[in-house]
């Protein structure tokens, strides 16, 4: 179990630095575990899709607002404006969804599903490096 978690840690910090992130990620198995409270809306198995939210299993890299989900009408436009999903932006998210839609789509108004805020940042870090380690 130890390898595991250090090849998992390990490999999620490689992935960050390969993106040329400057994001620090916390502990893939502790992420998780705190992933159990995103699984109500959220997948990370391949093909599975679910009614409240898109499914978050190769979310870095890819453009906000392109997998299979009918997503909220701002995602789609920070999507088409350019966002594309990274450690810092998904910390910034999950942080507070409606906060980080306004400031990146400059409105003072956004339209978004995800309600749910992650407010502890070791936790946030936990679960993107969770995310971070079932890339492909």
């Amino acid at each position: 179990m130890r390898v595991a978690t250090l090849l998992a840690g390990a490999f999620a910090l490689t992935l960050a630095a390969s993106m040329g992130a400057a994001f620090t990620p916390g502990d893939p198995v502790k992420g998780e575990k705190a992933f159990k409270k995103c699984k109500t809306c959220h997948s990370v198995v391949p093909g599975k899709k679910m009614a409240t939210g898109p499914n978050l299993l190769g979310v870095f890299g890819r453009q906000a607002g392109t997998v299979e989900f009918k997503f909220g009408k701002s995602m789609v436009e920070a999507g088409e404006a350019g966002l594309t999903w990274t450690p810092e932006a998904m910390d910034a998210y999950i942080k507070d969804p409606k906060g980080f839609l306004k400031k990146t789509l400059g409105a003072s108004k956004v339209r978004n599903k995800m309600k749910y805020k992650m407010k502890k940042a070791g936790q946030r870090a936990d679960v993107i490096a969770y995310l971070m380690s079932l890339q492909d």
